[in-house]
């Protein structure tokens, strides 16, 4: 069983910066891909940013590009999300995702709020 918890979510003002964590527990992560996904309210959760265990690829959609930062730590089993230039519309629940062939492991979810 796979166990991740997010933390470093928050309120921030517009213009704002925060950094999430995601640490993850309860298995070897040899070869997983780790990324972040949100869902603001109403919406679909959507794909924020991917990145493998070497780090040697990374994604991010495009709203978040050149905003946005994943990092991860395999010694840690922690990925990280730095978030800079926080916009209204990035307001949402953010998860902590993991997965080899595909993200089959979740998060509870860290709410991270960007007032205008």
């Amino acid at each position: 069983q796979v166990q991740l918890v997010e933390s470093g979510g928050g309120l921030v003002q517009a213009g704002g910066s925060l950094r999430l964590s995601c640490a993850a527990s309860g298995r070897s992560f040899n070869n997983y891909f780790m990324g972040w996904f949100r869902q603001a309210p109403g919406k679909q959760r959507e794909f924020v940013s991917g990145i493998s265990w070497s780090g040697g690829r990374i994604d991010y959609a495009d709203s978040v590009k050149g905003r946005f930062t994943i990092s991860r730590d395999n010694a840690k089993n922690t990925v990280y999300l730095q978030m800079n230039s926080l916009k209204f519309e990035d307001t949402a629940v953010y998860y902590c995702a993991a997965g080899q062939r595909f993200y089959d492991s979740w998060g509870q979810g860290t709410q991270v709020t960007v007032s205008s």
